[in-house]
């Protein structure tokens, strides 16, 4: 027979583990290893079964108590080795939903991936409608300033004609025989039993024999809806805006659910953004880079003059404190200001001539970083032709 491993190593987690990290690491497993995910996998039947075993004990201070100091002898569990009787197996339904519902904080292994399906204790009692998820691309001023939009959306309402019942006039729903109301049947048998969801009511737990002509029986039909939106200052591409109770309608007098609007910002033709900070490229001629001088600057207020000093390199950048982007939680950001040397495309002769004269007048102390860049490529050449020199004699 096997030696048993050791049940940290099996959760995989410390032996100073606190019951919550070894809960967690327990579900996880037992999503993984559970024989509905697994079907006819002995090999993950095995692991799960040893996975339960160990959290059998981890979780309980008393039995972890005797394991830490007596190790597998320290807690006997009978024949079988351990048992299934606590909170598995044996005698009961083990409800991988539960699992899922339980580690995802309630919202079910369906929800938590997108699938929408309502879970309730009571399937026939009020169902919350479905969260909701749209996509809104805006401009980049709006983002900047803040702005209200009005977005236009078909959602699922209650049904006017059987006011969210499902069932048409004079009928009502009844109780499912099939799974007795409880929305799921339990199959299999010995160690696993499974809870399923019930093939006739599909989780509902009531059948509708005569459901509404308008709705066809779901509760709900399509409805256009206008919803006022507030963007605030400041936001970026994916920013969320929750608005509580503007998802679909609930089931049976359920609450609605909620509408996330996810934002896309478009680029500026004008400003680059950042994080909180802009920036903003301003032309200028090689000549007033030169002498200096006062320039104006867009910032999201208007135009702003800037001061250019005497001999600005091209490149150079300039920052304005606080005219940049707001920040949601208050403040805002810097625009960065940066200097690009434009040549003209065109020279009359005129212009030619003095620029001509002006070069003569010019000469390396003009130019420090040109005569830098010269000594460092002679530096470079004569390194080169010592190395070429030195491998020909060798």
């Amino acid at each position: 027979m096997a030696e048993k491993r050791d049940y940290y190593e099996v959760l995989g987690v410390s032996k100073t583990a606190s019951k919550d990290e070894i809960k967690k690491a327990y579900r996880k497993l037992a999503m993984q290893y559970h024989p509905d995910r697994n079907q006819g996998n002995k090999e993950a039947e095995e692991k799960f079964k040893e996975i339960c075993e160990a959290y059998e004990v981890l979780s309980d201070d008393q039995k972890r108590q005797r394991y830490d100091q007596f190790g597998h002898a320290g807690n006997n569990f009978g024949p079988g080795g351990f048992d299934f009787g606590r909170d598995f197996s044996h005698g009961q339904d083990f409800d991988l939903q539960d699992i899922f519902g339980a580690f995802f904080g309630g919202g079910g292994f369906s929800d938590f991936f997108g699938g929408g399906q309502r879970h309730s204790h009571d399937p026939n009692g009020p169902q919350r409608g479905n969260d909701l998820r749209f996509d809104l691309e805006i401009d980049f001023e709006e983002a900047l300033f803040g702005s209200t939009r009005m977005v236009d959306l078909n959602i699922n309402g209650e049904c006017p004609t059987c006011h969210g019942t499902g069932s048409d006039r004079g009928s009502s729903r009844e109780t499912c025989k099939q799974c007795g109301g409880r929305g799921y049947v339990v199959a299999g048998g010995g160690i696993f039993q499974i809870r399923q969801t019930c093939p006739v009511c599909h989780g509902e737990g009531s059948i509708i024999r005569n459901p509404c002509k308008s709705c066809r029986g779901t509760g709900q039909v399509k409805k256009p809806c206008h919803i006022s939106l507030r963007i605030p200052r400041g936001v970026e591409t994916g920013s969320r805006l929750r608005l509580a109770g503007k998802g679909e309608s609930g089931l049976r007098g359920g609450p609605a659910g909620d509408l996330h609007v996810v934002l896309h910002v478009r680029e500026s033709d004008l400003f680059e953004r950042q994080d909180d900070d802009l920036i903003c490229r301003i032309f200028v001629s090689p000549v007033t880079a030169a002498l200096g001088g006062d320039i104006e600057v867009p910032t999201p207020d208007g135009n702003a003059r800037l001061k250019l000093p005497a001999g600005t390199t091209n490149g150079k950048v300039l920052r304005l404190r606080g005219k940049g982007m707001p920040r949601l939680n208050g403040g805002v950001g810097d625009l960065h200001v940066q200097i690009i040397f434009e040549v003209p495309d065109h020279l009359s002769a005129k212009q030619k001539s003095l620029l001509e004269q002006f070069a003569e007048t010019c000469s390396d102390a003009n130019f420090p970083q040109k005569k830098k860049q010269d000594s460092e490529a002679a530096s470079f050449f004569k390194r080169r032709d010592a190395l070429r020199e030195q491998n020909e004699k060798a």
